[in-house]
């Protein structure tokens, strides 16, 4: 996969790692960069980046009925990062966790599935091409204090893994992309050290360009991978002190 000349598109692109994905692409050469939002007002001061380059498009990704508008736009996409998500907070154990479960589960999985679903054959007639999971540590360890997302990000992380073995031989790369906290608006809650959204958007890209199938992009990511090897309850135990208020 190559970045430059690439033709993108980004969900959750008005900012945080979506923003930060948009102007690495950009810098890296993409000729073409599809920014959605839900809200495409929001997407403003993404398109100011490059105006020529990059389309604005409002699109939720709960909706298989945008979904499937907007890829007969995007007709011309060689590389999906699926970057949209929700993050709840109370534990599975608040007045509102059942609501706040399916919120995430429905953005955070099978949003990401309906994207999938809707550009795996635009990818197969432009090549092939690669998908991008924006995932998360949460994909392997649950924090309490998150928990509900953990579960959903566990369950996109299993998807990755199915999508991958289904998309093979139509030469499709599948990353999972599983960063530490990142210093954004939904990562403000998480009371740990925090990396920046560019340094997650420009290691990805390299990664992709190398054929990585799982990206543990920034340090924190790495060291928690490295001690689950060794002991994953241990990482477990630790993690499980971080419980809601």
């Amino acid at each position: 996969m190559n970045i430059k000349g690439s033709v993108v598109l980004v969900t959750g692109a008005n900012r945080g790692i979506g923003k930060a994905f948009v102007q690495a692409l950009s810098d890296a050469g993409a000729s073409r960069i599809y920014a959605t939002a839900r809200n495409v007002d929001s997407l403003k001061e993404i398109v100011a980046i490059d105006s020529k380059k990059i389309i604005p498009l409002g699109l939720d990704i709960t909706n298989p009925e945008q979904i499937a508008q907007i890829a007969e736009i995007a007709q011309d996409v060689n590389l999906l990062i699926n970057n949209a998500g929700v993050l709840g907070t109370g534990g599975f154990f608040s007045p509102s966790s059942i609501e706040i479960a399916r919120w995430e589960m429905e953005t955070n999985y099978f949003g990401g599935l309906y994207m999938i679903q809707a550009f795996a054959p635009i990818l197969k007639r432009n090549g092939g091409g690669a998908i991008a999971n924006i995932l998360s540590l949460a994909s392997f360890v649950n924090v309490p204090m998150f928990g509900s997302y953990c579960a959903s990000k566990a369950a996109f992380h299993s998807l990755t893994q199915g999508v991958r073995a289904e998309l093979a031989p139509q030469g499709t790369l599948v990353v999972g992309v599983y960063p530490g906290t990142v210093d954004t608006d939904m990562g403000e809650k998480v009371p740990l050290d925090k990396v920046s959204p560019s340094e997650i958007a420009v290691f990805t890209l390299q990664a992709i360009e190398q054929g990585i199938e799982d990206i543990n992009p920034d340090p924190m990511s790495q060291q928690v991978i490295a001690s689950i090897k060794q002991d994953a309850k241990a990482v477990e135990k630790q993690f499980a002190t971080l419980l809601p208020n």
